[in-house]
């Protein structure tokens, strides 16, 4: 099981992570939509395409677009549609 933790708190668990160029994408189902808040940032990325953000708020303190995701990826990424990665502040542990 892989989690991602920020502030203590596991806020995505899965076993059906995937892993790009060193990030792991959890489904979107995974994560626990009470630490989410939609923001309005938006980037581009030549190989996967346009990614919104995230907030992530735990117990009063928020990570300002802290989880990006990429609603419609480019053709070749296709396979992080509907999953959500993490910036480098939020912990990512795996279970062995």
């Amino acid at each position: 099981m892989t989690k991602a933790i920020w502030n203590g708190m596991v806020i995505a668990e899965s076993e059906r992570i995937i892993k790009v160029e060193g990030k792991q994408y959890f489904p979107h189902t995974s994560v626990k939509p009470n630490y989410f808040i939609e923001s309005e940032r938006h980037s581009d990325c030549p190989k996967r395409g346009k990614a919104n953000y995230y907030h992530v708020e735990v117990n009063g303190k928020v990570h300002p677009n802290a989880a990006f995701y990429f609603p419609n990826p480019n053709p070749h990424a296709k396979n992080i549609q509907n999953y959500i990665s993490f910036c480098e502040d939020i912990e990512i542990s795996e279970d062995l």
